[in-house]
């Protein structure tokens, strides 16, 4: 029966072992950032409600929604990167 082949060898010639690898950290701003963008953007979905759409920018009416739950959401997003 014929035999299998032998593995070469990690320090053979071309093949030197990998690095660990360095697991990835976010920047010190990064949980402070998300954190503010999703209380400013529940801030805005509130402030929208009590006033009836005259705040937190007068002119935009319901709006005010669309650009609250935006914050929002771009902060739910920094939390799927945040590590």
């Amino acid at each position: 029966m014929p035999e299998s082949k032998k593995r070469k060898k990690a320090t053979e010639k071309g093949h030197e072992p990998r690095p660990a690898a360095v697991p990835a950290v976010s920047p010190r701003w990064w949980a402070p950032t998300m954190v503010t963008l999703m209380v400013i953007g529940l801030v805005c979905v509130v402030l929208t409600y009590l006033t009836k759409g005259n705040l937190p920018v007068p002119g935009l009416g319901n709006w005010n929604l669309a650009i609250g739950f935006s914050v929002m959401i771009v902060g739910f997003f920094m939390t799927l990167r945040w590590r």
